[in-house]
């Protein structure tokens, strides 16, 4: 019959997937980022955005003044792509689309108050169906 009890190869063993597990948890987002969200992608560097999405988030940080009407409006979640919050916490904001006629479909959508302190922000190129929360 087996022994039952814990070689010590094990222990240590045991103590390394403990170890690792929590090391991964550290970066794992936060609960209250995740609560409710079924869209969100991977997080992405502000940095490897487009020049029209970098300016457009130091604007939101500046307070504007906007180039279109419709920047700085409640974005609803209605999709539920992004983390639940009470209504007014996202705003959304145009990134301008070399070329294209209209608004396209690109967008910063931020959470949080005042609006040039957001808690987070989240770029979408795909006018809502996917967003990636923005690290600086």
């Amino acid at each position: 019959m087996p022994s039952l009890r814990r070689q010590p190869e094990q222990g240590a063993l045991w103590a390394l997937v403990l170890a690792a597990t929590m090391s991964v948890a550290a970066f794992a987002p936060s609960a209250s980022l995740a609560r409710g969200a079924v869209g969100l992608g991977a997080d992405v560097p502000l940095s490897s955005l487009s020049p029209e999405a970098q300016r457009t988030e130091r604007l939101i940080y500046s307070g504007g003044p906007f180039p279109y009407e419709r920047d700085g409006v409640v974005f609803g979640n209605y999709e539920k792509r992004l983390p639940r919050e009470p209504r007014g916490y996202y705003h959304e904001y145009t990134v301008p689309t070399p070329g294209a006629r209209n608004r396209g479909a690109r967008r910063i959508i931020c959470g949080g108050n005042p609006p040039t302190e957001p808690e987070a922000c989240f770029y979408t190129e795909d006018h809502y169906n996917s967003f990636h929360r923005i690290v600086k």
